[in-house]
């Protein structure tokens, strides 16, 4: 039978090569993904309107639930992937890709049939009004009826990343956006579909590239594959996938529950405007949030196979490696956001009220840009080890205990500014719990080998 030779590398190749080998892929695939959102946005803002960038920032909270329950399977079952192949259990390995299978196929159905039932309350919940509510439900009609495609497409690229495929995994994603970018101008201006056409684009990218994805795991040849005994579910499997994935599980959720107070805020001290703005912001963001993302997904695999193989040492290079990438990504960030955030509004939208609301908004909200790559990192690094309770606790920690007052009492203050600086708080205070917890984890770590994480 055919070994997959990339997973053996990583209990014996260089560190840093290897990080860039897995992250390089990764990070392509995850800009690619934040391209994704970003080609939407500026098809909406500038085919449509303000007003329609306004509704898609709405649905963010839905987007992020949708999310939720496809980390909740994918990143879990993928952190459980690396570690049964870190101990050559290929048997289990099947296992896993089978259930992944079939738990997003019951999870997908199940968000479709009950966001389809209760949208348009959910949205006006939300913050939609009657001016942005019928771009919202527009929009979110057909990506919730495409929600099982999407959580099967991008559960399935985790495990090709975790299973040694990084660069498939990666021209899966970039695949993905081209035909998006592609059909999205011509469903939003020849087929003048307005943002139900932007959502058909997205849709129907990702089916594609789901059909190549399942055609590539039926190969019998490679020692993980799809087989009919692999989609019986197995109790430990789930188990232990959910538990894992409960991490990037609750922070998507708390982030649904924070956009909400967020949009909330916004409409009550800037109008809906102010929503587009936090929209196109959030979009930008995301762009250099996906780099750190693709960051600790190729962490991930390596640290993983090898603390499941207990080489503590080549643990903690990772981890100092992936540390000093984020930092330096985050940090460019912060140069563009707090220097051309005209010139990035502009991009987005020619209305001018719109743009002199991001523009103070965004150098609030990049503040604290340059360390978000050190708690991101932390975070999923506790994730990787197969330390869920850590990784949940730092990301309830930014969101809930820290993000969420500050989001009810500050803006009750300064107003929409208060609104704004909620964020870059919560980043600094997120971070020094991420500084201590790490500590604590290198103490321990630092026992079991001679070389510490950060030299």
């Amino acid at each position: 039978m055919e070994k997959i030779k990339s997973v053996s590398e990583l209990g014996s190749g260089d560190i840093k090569q290897l990080l860039l080998k897995y992250a390089i892929p990764s990070v392509i695939a995850m800009v690619a993904s934040s391209v994704y959102n970003i080609t939407d946005s500026i098809f909406i803002g500038q085919g449509v309107g303000a007003l329609a960038i306004s509704g898609l920032a709405i649905t963010f909270p839905l987007m992020n639930l949708a999310a939720a329950f496809g980390s909740l399977v994918g990143v879990g079952a993928a952190t459980l992937l690396s570690l049964r192949l870190g101990q050559k259990d290929y048997s289990s390995a099947r296992k896993i890709l089978g259930n992944v299978f079939i738990l997003n196929i019951i999870f997908g159905v199940l968000y479709t049939v009950v966001i389809l039932s209760f949208l348009s309350p959910i949205l006006l919940f939300f913050g939609a009004s009657q001016d942005t509510l019928p771009y919202a439900r527009e929009y979110m009609v057909v990506i919730t009826l495409g929600n099982v495609i999407t959580h099967m497409y991008f559960g399935l690229n985790a495990l090709l990343r975790a299973s040694g495929e990084p660069r498939k995994s990666m021209m899966a994603t970039v695949y993905s956006v081209l035909i998006n970018a592609t059909l999205t101008p011509l469903f939003i201006y020849k087929l003048e579909l307005g943002i139900m056409g932007a959502a058909m684009a997205t849709i129907i990218s990702q089916f594609c590239m789901l059909v190549w994805q399942i055609n590539f795991f039926s190969n019998k040849k490679r020692d993980i594959y799809l087989d009919k005994k692999s989609f019986k579910l197995d109790a430990k499997i789930v188990k232990d996938s959910l538990l894992i994935g409960t991490a990037p599980f609750l922070m998507n959720s708390v982030s649904s529950i924070i956009v909400i107070v967020f949009n909330q805020g916004l409409i009550r001290h800037g109008g809906d405007l102010a929503v587009g703005a936090y929209g196109i912001i959030n979009r930008f963001a995301a762009l250099f949030v996906m780099v750190i993302m693709g960051i600790t997904q190729g962490m991930q695999p390596i640290a993983g196979y090898n603390f499941g193989a207990r080489n503590m040492a080549r643990v903690n290079q990772v981890l100092k490696y992936s540390i000093v990438y984020a930092t330096i990504i985050v940090s460019i960030g912060f140069v563009i956001g707090e220097l051309f955030p005209r010139q990035v509004a502009s991009v987005f939208t020619t209305d001018k009220e719109l743009i002199e609301i991001v523009i103070p908004g965004m150098r609030v909200v990049f503040a604290m840009f340059p360390i978000i790559g050190f708690q991101m990192v932390t975070s999923n690094f506790f994730q990787s080890i197969g330390h869920p309770g850590k990784a949940i606790f730092m990301s309830l920690s930014r969101q809930v205990i820290f993000l969420l007052p500050f989001l009810i009492l500050f803006p009750s203050v300064l107003g929409i500014k208060g609104v704004w600086i909620s964020i870059p708080a919560a980043d600094l205070m997120s971070s020094m719990v991420a500084s201590y917890m790490l500590f604590v984890e290198y103490r321990k770590l630092i026992n079991k080998t001679s070389k510490p994480i950060m030299q």
